[in-house]
């Protein structure tokens, strides 16, 4: 007469589905990170239109201001990268 024994759960086994517990709690943390933080950048959000319609004239300048920053930046990166071609 045969009997067939299970085996018993190894450790790899038991390591496995503690990570799998891990990787899903992880998961579920980031989710509601990022639903934390959306809901935050639209709050943010709706309170710059508001400042933007109540001040217009101080929203363009600003928006004028952050552009040329960021186009001065551009500018001197490019500058920068044309400077470590030519050395090369």
């Amino acid at each position: 007469m045969t009997t067939e024994t299970k085996p018993a759960a190894t450790p790899a086994t038991t390591e496995t589905t503690t990570e799998a517990a891990a990787d899903e709690s992880l998961f579920s943390q980031a989710k509601e990170a990022l639903t934390d933080a959306g809901e935050a950048i639209s709050g943010a959000f709706d309170d710059v239109v508001d400042a933007a319609k109540k001040n217009p004239v101080a929203a363009a300048a600003i928006a004028a201001g952050a552009a040329a920053a960021v186009a001065g930046a551009a500018f001197g990166v490019s500058k920068l990268l044309d400077k470590d071609d030519e050395t090369k």
